[in-house]
């Protein structure tokens, strides 16, 4: 996956936007003002930090290299994600579930009114 790629695959959800709180070099991708996904686009290599579910983040973490502990993150709730140490099948899906987790977080009225109860 590419960071064009990564890019335009975050703006693919419902209510999505790309913010630059941290300068112009840090893209943070947010539901509703919530972020859900942080990349610097042109660093090398491309990485990605993704809200997670605790349990799940461990278990990710132990089974592959390319993912750890969420770089200046709460690393229970964050993983940083190597892209290309993962298929990107696999990067898309962490995406999703970022994203979801966020939006499971919103009132009630701002989930369904993304399509998303």
């Amino acid at each position: 996956m590419t960071p064009q790629e990564l890019r335009a695959f975050c703006l693919e959800f419902n209510a999505s936007a790309e913010e630059f709180p941290f300068g112009p070099e840090t893209s943070v991708f947010k539901v509703l003002g919530k972020m859900f996904a942080l990349s610097a686009l042109d660093a090398r290599p491309l990485t990605v930090n993704l809200k997670c579910d605790p349990d799940d983040a461990v278990r990710l973490r132990e089974e592959h290299a390319a993912i750890v502990p969420g770089w200046h993150m709460n690393k229970r709730h964050w993983n940083t994600v190597t892209v290309s140490g993962l298929p990107g099948r696999m990067v898309r899906e962490l995406v999703e579930d970022s994203y979801d987790l966020v939006v499971a977080g919103l009132p009630k009225a701002e989930r369904l009114r993304l399509d998303r109860p």
